[in-house]
C-alpha cells in the first residue's frame, strides 16, 4: 500500500512540474515572440523551457499517466 500511494505522490508532482513548465515555456514564447529584436539569451531560456516540457511529456507518457485521472 505504501508504494502505490508514494508512486501515485509521484505521479502528482510530475504532473505539477509538468503543468509549470509548459505555463513557462509559453510566457517566454509569447515574450520572445513579442519581442522586436529577442536576445539569443531569450532563445536560449524558450529552448531550455522547451526541452524540460517534452522530457517531462515524455516521462508522463512512459509512465501511462495523465491530468484526467488525478482531476477527481
Amino acid at each position: 500500500m505504501g508504494r502505490k500511494k508514494r508512486k501515485r505522490e509521484v505521479d502528482e508532482q510530475l504532473l505539477d512540474s509538468l503543468f509549470h513548465i509548459e505555463q513557462e515555456w509559453k510566457q517566454i514564447q509569447s515574450i520572445v515572440d513579442k519581442s522586436i529584436e529577442p536576445t539569443d539569451v531569450g532563445f536560449y531560456h524558450q529552448n531550455l523551457a522547451k526541452a524540460k516540457y517534452l522530457f517531462l511529456l515524455r516521462e508522463a507518457r512512459r509512465r501511462k499517466i495523465s491530468a484526467i485521472q488525478y482531476n477527481q
